[in-house]
């Protein structure tokens, strides 16, 4: 991804440039030493060929020395540097007393400039605190040079080496910001993606929750009716043929919605992504207004449902969808844990700015094929909490108090906090 958008803007020369710098980092990273024997190598090898070529003659201001005071200087000033990155401090110390003696004896071989290296590498990994001494303990052997070998001002053998110290310093921070900043980036990338990844797979996991409560409200409450009709149909086969066709009738009719409603429902899980994929035809989700129709089906499946109401309903769709699944799922339980006779009673208040309460109660005993329901079992009530969690709501759930029998579902909804 990093390779796309460096070369989405850039030169085919700067893309190519680029790529081999990065080929020669990571080799780098992983090889290091090899890097360090090939450039310590080379230097080595100019310094001996300054020695052993005479060319430190043209610049030494003491000619009159034993050759291998020159070699030792040579190696002394040039083998260290296979430590420059891991030690830079350490290698400084090590060539100072060859720089010192290079100095006092006049030989002033040109391997001292190579302390700009270390100095480069010194302000590229320690704190700059650093760079104070190692910029004393290079400058020290010139001002012994220019006190014991004069060549005119002493300013012509100091001044050049502060500036070449500046040089070398200036280099190493400016390298060193820029793979800080670099470093910087890529963290705040790495970062930023697992963020989008924590923030996708949350969404995900969000969605899943959501779609199991609402495949659970279709399947649960329309099997509930269908089961319901399926009995009552069995009992009134025997004594009213007519009867059991409505039945039939209506297990048709509540099977045919429910399919609907699940295939709706499972389009949404369409890959979406693929334009050739036709997309899912979405309907609003139950409301206030559907209310008279889940009715209509329960009392089918044989539940006899009494309705209060008072005032006037002025909720959103999501206070509205809340207070249709609550109602649902308390009317399934039910149906399903309550035997023959039972009836059920729904109070709505509804209140200004949006507060709502709704009270479902009913008369079941449950019973060895009817177990009453258990607040902690299933997704049902779970469900029903979670969805009046995000409207701050209360919901409770348990055994009507002695001596009444039966179930109740009891809903609050505070009014809306504006934005």
């Amino acid at each position: 991804m990093d390779d796309v958008t460096e070369e989405r803007g850039t030169e085919p020369l700067t893309q190519h440039i680029h790529r081999i710098t990065r080929r020669v980092r990571t080799f780098d990273r992983r090889h290091p030493l090899v890097w360090d024997l090939h450039l310590t190598g080379f230097w080595v090898t100019a310094a001996l060929i300054d020695y052993y070529g005479g060319g430190w003659l043209n610049v030494a201001r003491d000619h009159d020395h034993p050759g291998w005071l020159v070699l030792t200087l040579s190696l002394g000033l040039s083998v260290p540097l296979l430590l420059r990155r891991a030690h830079p401090r350490a290698v400084l110390l090590l060539i100072a007393p060859f720089a010192l003696v290079n100095a006092w004896t006049g030989i002033a071989l040109q391997a001292f400039l190579l302390h700009l290296l270390v100095i480069f590498h010194i302000a590229l990994r320690r704190p700059p605190r650093h760079l104070w001494w190692a910029a004393a303990l290079m400058t020290a052997p010139m001002a012994v040079m220019a006190a014991r070998h004069p060549q005119g001002s002493p300013d012509k053998d100091i001044v050049p080496v502060l500036m070449s110290i500046a040089v070398a310093t200036a280099i190493g921070i400016t390298v060193r910001t820029r793979r800080d900043h670099t470093e910087a980036l890529e963290d705040r990338a790495r970062r930023l993606e697992v963020e989008r990844d924590q923030q996708a797979q949350l969404a995900a996991a969000a969605e899943r929750a959501r779609i199991a409560r609402e495949m659970h409200d279709i399947i649960g409450h329309n099997l509930s009716v269908i089961t319901g009709l399926a009995d009552g149909g069995q009992y009134a086969a025997a004594k009213s043929p007519e009867r059991a066709a409505q039945a039939l009738h209506a297990i048709a009719s509540t099977s045919r919605q429910a399919l609907s409603e699940l295939r709706r429902l499972l389009d949404v899980l369409r890959d979406e992504d693929n334009p050739r994929t036709p997309q899912p035809e979405l309907t609003p989700q139950p409301t206030l207004t559907d209310l008279a129709q889940l009715l209509d089906g329960v009392r089918a499946a044989g539940l006899p449902v009494h309705t209060t109401t008072h005032g006037s309903p002025t909720l959103p769709p999501g206070r509205q969808l809340t207070v249709y699944r609550v109602i649902q799922e308390a009317l399934t339980n039910t149906l399903k844990h309550t035997g023959p006779g039972t009836t059920a009673a729904i109070e709505l208040s509804y209140e200004e700015k949006g507060a709502v309460t709704v009270t479902v109660t009913d008369t079941g005993s449950g019973g060895p094929d009817h177990p009453l329901p258990q607040p902690s079992g299933g997704r049902g009530l779970p469900g029903m909490r979670e969805r009046t969690a995000l409207y701050g709501g209360t919901l409770e759930a348990g055994p009507r108090p002695h001596p009444e029998q039966g179930w109740r579902v009891h809903l609050h909804l505070p009014e809306e906090t504006p934005q």
